[in-house]
C-alpha cells in the first residue's frame, strides 16, 4: 500500500517509490551539470521548513556584482509521512512556510520558476552534487516536565543521522554548515566526529570542513531581511572551513551593511546564540516577579515599563505577556544547560546555572496565571469558570503573524478547559492551530502540552475564527492575549454589544487604556489584567461615581 503526505491544505501526495529515486537523480543530474556550465555553485539546504525554506531561496536569489545569479540551490526533505508533502510544493515555486512577510512567496516563485535556480528533492544522493551543504534540521529541547526544564534534554537524533547522511555523500571539498541552533560543543564535538569517522570510512584522507552560523529568523512581515539583511556570526573547525564559510556567507547576505562576526571556534559561535536568547528570556521573566507585584499593590507595570523605557539604556525593556512563545526563546538556555554535562562533561550544571533556567521555568508556566484571573474575574461577576464560554484572542505567539509555536495562548486554553471551561479562539493570522486540531500527532506524538493537562480531547475539534463578532456572541469572558492591531483599539461598547451582555474582560499585554477599563466597568463588566494593579482602583471610581 502507498502511503502519503498531506499537507496543511489537505492535499495528498504519495511518497515516492523505491523505483522513482533513479529517475529523480537523473532530473537533478541534468540540472547541476547545465548550473556548472554557467559557473554557478552547488547548495544542498538540508530541512526546508521556517528557516530553511527561506534560507534555501535568499542562497538561490542571491547574485554577483553584474546581477547573475552564482548559485543553484536543492533542497532536500526525507520523504516521511510528516514532511515530504514540502518538496512537490516548492517544486511549484510554493512556499511551504506561511509568513506574513511579502517577499517570501514571490521570491520563492522567482527562483523556481522564473531565474531556475531552487529546486528540491527527496534523494539525500544529491548531496554527492555540493559545493556546500546548509543544515537546518531542527534540534529540540524535550521538557518531561511543565515549569521543571532540568528534567528535559536535547533530541540530537535527526542532526547526528543527518551529519551521518552528509558524511557518507559529499565530495572532499565541500563545506558543510550547522545553521541550526545547537547544544554549545555540537559542531567540533559531535558533528565533527561524525564527519570524520565518514570519511575515514570512504578512505579520504582529507579533514571535513565544517562551520557553524546559527539564524536569526523573526517571523513577521521582515522575515527575509531578518535572514539576508541581518548580523551573522560564524566560525569554522578550522582555518580553510572558516575562511570558506566567510567567502559564502558574503557572497548570499548583505554583509556590506550588516558585516560579519567571526569568532575562533563553532563554540563560540553556538554559545552566542544561546547567551542572547537567554538573556531575552531572562529579562522577559525578570519581569513576571514585578508584574505580580504591580497587581498586588496597585501599580500600572505598562507605566513603569513606559517610563522606564525613555532611559536610553533601557530602551529595550518589553512588558511581559502571558510567555515569550516562539521556537527558539523557550529552549535555549535549556540546550546550553544540557550541554554543559552530556557533551562537555561537568556534573555541577545545576550550581552554575540558576539563571537561565528558572527564567525558562517562569515564562513556561505565566499562561496559568492568566487562567487565575479569568476564573476570578467570573468568580466577581458571580459566575463560575466551569461551564463559561471563553473567547481567547490571539492564538500566536506574538503580534501581527501567525506563529503559533509554544505560544502562551496555548497555555492558558489548556489549563481553563482542564478547568471546565468552554473555549473558543479567534485569530486574524492564524489558519490553522495545530498544536490543538492535531494534538495527538503535533509537533510530534508524545510532545503535545496536552500530556500535562486533563480533559484536553475536546480541543482537537478546536477552529480558529474569522468573524470577531461571531466569535464573541455569548462569551461570559474574553481574553486579550496577543496585541494584535486588530485588538488595539476595540471599543468597549461594541464589544459588549457583540458579546449580549456584560463580560470578563482579561488584557494579558498592556492593551487596554484606562479609558477603556472605565468604560468596561461603566457598562457592568469585570476586568482584570497581569501587571496592572491600578484596575481595582479604577473600580472603585466608577463604582463611587454610580453611587451619588
Amino acid at each position: 500500500m502507498p502511503e502519503y503526505s498531506i499537507s496543511p491544505s489537505g492535499e495528498k501526495f504519495r511518497i515516492p517509490a523505491e523505483k522513482e529515486y533513479a529517475v529523480e537523480m537523473r532530473r537533478l543530474g541534468k540540472l547541476v551539470k547545465a548550473a556548472r556550465g554557467e559557473g554557478k555553485e552547488i547548495a544542498v539546504v538540508m530541512g526546508v521548513g521556517f528557516v530553511g525554506a527561506v534560507m534555501a531561496a535568499v542562497v538561490a536569489d542571491s547574485t554577483d556584482k553584474r546581477g547573475r545569479p552564482t548559485k543553484f540551490v536543492i533542497g532536500c526533505q526525507r520523504p516521511s509521512t510528516r514532511s515530504y508533502w514540502k518538496i512537490p510544493l516548492l517544486n511549484r515555486g510554493l512556499a511551504p512556510v506561511r509568513s506574513e512577510d511579502p517577499e517570501v512567496d514571490p521570491m520563492i516563485a522567482r527562483c523556481v520558476l522564473e531565474k531556475k535556480t531552487l529546486t528540491a528533492t527527496f534523494d539525500s544522493d544529491a548531496l554527492g552534487y555540493a559545493d556546500i551543504v546548509i543544515v537546518d534540521v531542527q534540534c529540540d529541547y524535550t521538557k518531561v516536565d511543565l515549569g521543571n526544564m532540568r528534567t528535559g534534554q536535547t533530541e540530537m537524533t535527526a542532526l547526528e543521522q543527518t551529519m551521518r547522511t552528509i558524511g557518507q555523500r559529499i565530495p572532499p571539498k565541500c563545506l558543510v554548515l550547522i545553521e541550526t541552533t545547537v547544544a554549545p560543543g555540537t559542531t567540533e564535538f559531535v558533528a565533527w566526529p561524525i564527519l570524520k569517522k565518514a570519511f575515514a570510512a570512504r578512505g579520504l584522507k582529507s579533514a571535513p570542513l565544517l562551520a557553524h552560523s546559527f539564524e536569526r529568523v523573526m517571523p513577521g512581515r521582515d522575515y527575509v531581511s531578518s535572514i539576508r539583511d541581518f548580523w551573522r556570526v560564524c566560525s569554522g573547525c578550522n582555518a580553510e572551513a572558516r575562511r570558506r564559510v566567510v567567502k559564502f556567507l558574503k557572497s548570499v547576505l548583505n554583509t556590506a551593511d550588516y558585516p560579519l562576526t567571526v569568532m575562533d571556534r563553532p563554540i563560540e559561535s553556538e554559545t552566542t546564540k544561546i547567551v542572547e536568547n537567554s538573556y531575552r528570556a531572562t529579562t522577559l521573566a525578570f519581569l513576571n516577579e514585578w508584574s505580580l507585584f504591580a497587581e498586588r499593590n496597585g501599580v500600572d507595570l505598562v507605566k513603569v515599563v513606559n517610563a522606564i523605557k525613555v532611559r536610553p539604556t533601557h530602551s529595550n525593556i518589553i512588558f511581559p505577556g502571558p510567555s515569550i512563545g516562539g521556537y527558539c526563546l523557550p529552549k535555549d538556555g535549556g540546550l546550553g544547560y544540557w550541554a554543559y554535562k552530556h557533551i562537555l562533561g561537568f556534573d555541577d550544571g545545576d550550581e552554575v546555572f540558576k539563571m537561565s533556567t528558572r527564567a525558562i521555568d517562569i515564562n513556561d508556566t505565566r499562561g496559568l496565571h492568566v487562567a487565575t484571573l479569568t476564573r476570578d474575574c467570573l468568580r466577581n461577576m458571580g459566575r463560575h469558570i466551569a461551564g463559561a464560554d471563553v473567547l481567547i484572542c490571539g492564538a500566536s505567539y506574538r503580534k501581527d503573524v501567525g506563529d503559533t509555536r509554544y505560544s502562551g495562548s496555548e497555555l492558558v486554553v489548556r489549563r481553563l478547559t482542564e478547568m471546565g471551561a468552554e473555549m473558543r479562539v479567534h485569530d486574524p493570522y492564524v489558519e490553522h492551530w495545530y498544536e490543538l486540531e492535531k494534538q495527538d500527532v503535533y509537533p510530534a506524538p508524545g510532545h503535545s502540552w496536552s500530556r500535562f493537562f486533563h480533559n484536553q480531547d475536546g480541543l482537537s475539534d478546536v477552529s480558529v475564527q474569522k468573524d470577531l463578532a461571531k466569535a464573541i456572541k455569548g462569551a461570559e469572558a474574553v481574553i486579550l492575549a496577543v496585541p494584535h492591531e486588530h485588538y488595539i483599539a476595540l471599543d468597549p461598547d461594541r464589544v459588549v454589544k457583540m458579546a449580549g451582555g456584560p463580560l470578563g474582560v482579561i488584557d494579558c499585554f498592556g492593551i487596554l487604556e484606562d479609558d477603556q477599563i472605565r468604560r468596561y466597568f461603566e457598562l457592568g463588566c469585570e476586568v482584570k489584567a497581569l501587571g496592572r494593579g491600578h484596575i481595582q482602583r479604577i473600580k472603585e471610581e466608577v463604582r463611587k461615581k454610580a453611587r451619588k
